[in-house]
């Protein structure tokens, strides 16, 4: 009898062991799958999301080029898919993902002293506005200032009318590419709140039903 009890206690010692040995090995809950057909715009500062400040493809440029004897004539372009400008002299730079001043650093250190004794570049980006269309209260042209997201965007515009389809929200981004935002989600989760860039056209469809 006395061995009987003996063996139960140690079965019931090293189940519990057992279990111990799981539980600080990796007790693991069990996540949830991710959203089918859409990866979440990822947060403001990650490394995969361009800085507002800075020049995306398809933006429209004016250099000018001051204090050097013989004129030379401005350029006046947009950033070419392959994110770069050229400028006098056939001299190549990369546009796309500088900020401003950046660029007008790096264009005067390509001319100066190499070609010019001296040499002042202005770098402009006119276009700096997004552009909101559709059934929004007031479809405008919208000045951009900085950070702005595609909610933002359209509250910027007065909101949405009675008649508008807010899960089939285009934006033309100024290179070319079209994407498709539901914004009843984004209202619901800011991960798919995505942010708008200058150049960028908002269109908001009307709901048919």
């Amino acid at each position: 009898m006395k061995r009987t009890v003996f063996s139960s206690r140690t079965t019931v010692g090293v189940v519990l062991v057992a279990s111990a040995v799981i539980c600080l090995t990796g007790c693991r809950i069990p996540q949830p799958p991710p959203v089918s057909g859409y990866t979440p715009t990822p947060v403001t500062g990650s490394t995969n999301v361009l800085s507002p400040s800075r020049l995306r493809v398809g933006e429209l440029l004016t250099v000018t080029f001051t204090d050097v004897p013989n004129p030379i004539p401005p350029f006046e372009g947009r950033i070419r898919e392959d994110g770069k400008i050229t400028l006098t002299m056939n001299q190549e730079f990369e546009a796309a993902g500088k900020t401003i001043a950046e660029l007008e650093r790096e264009i005067r250190e390509r001319y100066v002293p190499k070609y010019f004794q001296n040499l002042t570049v202005t770098v402009r980006a006119p276009e700096r506005f997004f552009y909101v269309d559709g059934q929004v209260r007031m479809p405008s042209r919208q000045p951009y200032y900085g950070e702005i997201t595609v909610l933002g965007a359209i509250a910027a515009a007065g909101g949405f009318t009675d008649f508008a389809q807010p899960k089939k929200v285009r934006i033309l981004r100024a290179d070319g590419k079209v994407e498709l935002v539901d914004c009843k989600r984004a209202q619901r989760d800011a991960r798919y709140d995505v942010p708008i860039y200058p150049g960028d056209r908002i269109i908001v469809p009307r709901r048919f039903w």
